[in-house]
């Protein structure tokens, strides 16, 4: 008597059926939060960009387990109360496992308590303020802290420069002022001479003629402004019409297109800070990112856009490894915790210490013929 064989034809069915199921699943949901729209919406939009790209990418390899991906997106608009607004609608989804944002450390402060109470994983791909990462074991970063890029500018100023009086303007906000603090407080140390400090808010100042005058008559070689890309490309300007030919600085919040727009031929030879660029040292993987980005996008991809994509795609590989559960996420992303253990991308080696922190190198960039550029001198 002879049986069917029944096993051969079960295990087929059974995977078919698993097939099905995963296709049939709902899409794994990340939120992603930024200024899509306001004074910050350039970065924004590299955001945007990038993050559609890196699921694009991993849901045409098969998502996670079959499963797509989708993002969330949470426009802040650059700004503190709004980030309250979309960090409470992102960490209150229950659906939503993980959060890439925000970009202004203002709004990544806001959202910090509301992302730790509802224990959901906050991942900055742009803010840099000092306490951003503190007193939360829910929110990390994988760019540098403000304290290494103040420092970072100041020994520029004094080491590669050799100037010796500096002016100082800031934006009022959480960035602004941390960056200030942090270079003001290197550059008393190199013994740089501070000839003048004066702040400024942004979206509502638009003249800034009365701090120029006081940087041109304290006789300022260099003007560092701690601020973004719109008010920056407006103090150039007006600065380059008043016969001011101080060497302008900016820290890593005036690098995009934007500024260079904004201030057109008086950018010129101005020096920026940036925590990534892309350029003939980069490596192969970052430099096949820089040409999908602007085959889908017809434009570059700025530093913004490459660490928003590190972002994602380390929310991605922390859902394969883990699943969804938040808490199993924020565990996982505290196991990078050294060179050995960091994530590996397009930006460079991603780990974290105690507080989530991740300080990574900076480069100079400087705008030459209306494109930034890798500056000539760097620091050693």
């Amino acid at each position: 008597m002879s049986f069917p064989r029944l096993f051969p034809a079960f295990f087929p069915l059974a995977a078919l059926a698993l097939a099905v199921s995963a296709a049939d699943a709902p899409p794994i949901k990340i939120g992603v939060a930024g200024p899509f729209t306001g004074s910050g919406a350039m970065y924004g939009e590299m955001i945007r960009k990038a993050a559609l790209l890196a699921l694009e990418e991993v849901n045409a390899a098969g998502g996670v387990a079959g499963r797509k991906v989708e993002a969330i997106f949470g426009d802040d608009e650059g700004k503190n109360d709004k980030a309250v607004t979309v960090a409470r609608q992102l960490a209150n989804d229950k659906e939503i496992c993980f959060v890439v944002g925000h970009f202004n450390s203002t709004c990544s402060l806001a959202g910090k308590p509301i992302y730790k109470e509802a224990q959901v994983v906050e991942f900055s791909p742009g803010s840099t303020n000092v306490s951003v990462c503190e007193g939360s074991d829910y929110t990390f970063r994988n760019v540098y802290r403000d304290d290494y890029q103040g420092s970072f500018l100041a020994d520029y100023i004094k080491k590669v420069l050799n100037m010796s009086k500096v002016a100082i303007f800031f934006d009022n906000d959480d960035y602004g002022k941390g960056l200030k603090d942090a270079f003001a407080a290197r550059a008393k140390k190199n013994g740089l001479e501070i000839v003048t400090v004066q702040d400024y808010v942004r979206e509502k100042t638009s003249d800034f003629a009365p701090m120029l005058d006081l940087a041109k008559d304290a006789k300022a070689e260099a003007i560092f402004v701690a601020g973004l890309y719109a008010e920056t490309g407006t103090i150039v300007k007006q600065a380059r019409e008043k016969g001011l030919k101080a060497q302008f600085l900016g820290g890593d919040g005036v690098f995009g297109p934007g500024y260079i727009e904004i201030g057109g031929a008086a950018t010129e030879g101005t020096l920026i800070t940036t925590p990534f660029m892309f350029g003939p040292t980069s490596s192969a993987a970052a430099k096949a990112f820089a040409q999908r980005f602007k085959d889908k996008y017809g434009k570059d991809p700025d530093a913004w856009a490459a660490l928003s994509y590190d972002a994602v795609v380390m929310a991605v590989e922390g859902l394969r490894k883990v699943g969804t559960g938040r808490n199993d996420l924020r565990d996982w992303m505290e196991t990078h915790s050294s060179p050995e253990t960091g994530f590996k991308g397009i930006t460079g080696n991603t780990y974290f210490d105690e507080n989530g922190d991740c300080l990574k190198p900076a480069t100079v960039a400087v705008v030459k013929a209306g494109k930034f550029e890798l500056a000539d001198k760097q620091m050693e």
